[in-house]
């Protein structure tokens, strides 16, 4: 049973328990292998983080407003699975630190980036507050983010839509036993 955010996000500091967080990386610009190794020591280093597992990584067309582009820098992507006891939001603010911290700048929306850091889902929490969306509403549609994440966790479920690798047979036309 997911746990739903009714109010605001007002989470205190810490969770009691570790919540299995799902941490989607991609990046187009730069030395995207060293940024994919930095950012995921500094995922490591994430204070009441106890383990973070990472997916091998993998290529991807651009995806733009428009649709997918060749002609764009191919990306990098990668997905973390990441035990911490820190709250949704911080955790979120940790990560857009980690972006900017290796060069992100928000320009445009889908536009090339040094790093992306998207978190996907927090255990079975589901919030809509725009400031923290979970879990993230377009994970599903994504085989960058369920192709990696069923590569860590075979049998990973996105909170209120099913088994990962069920939603990834659906994006590539085929049938799960």
């Amino acid at each position: 049973m997911s746990r739903r955010l009714a109010e605001p996000i007002r989470d205190a500091p810490m969770s009691a328990a570790p919540a299995a967080a799902v941490v989607a990386l991609g990046a187009n610009l730069g030395d995207t292998a060293g940024t994919f190794a930095d950012a995921t020591a500094e995922l490591r280093a994430l204070p009441l983080t106890a383990s973070v597992v990472c997916s091998d990584p993998t290529s991807s067309v651009a995806v733009t407003l428009d649709g997918p582009d060749p002609t764009k820098p191919a990306y990098l992507n990668a997905v973390a699975l990441v035990r911490t006891r820190l709250a949704p939001s911080l955790l979120l603010r940790a990560l857009h630190d980690i972006e900017e911290r290796h060069g992100r700048v928000r320009r445009e929306r889908w536009g090339d980036r040094t790093l992306d850091l998207d978190l996907i889902a927090y255990g079975d929490v589901v919030s809509d507050d725009p400031r923290l969306l979970l879990p993230h509403p377009r994970a599903h549609e994504r085989d960058f983010v369920l192709r990696p994440w069923a590569q860590v966790d075979p049998e990973a479920r996105l909170p209120g839509r099913g088994r990962v690798a069920d939603l990834l047979a659906a994006l590539q036309g085929e049938e799960t036993p």
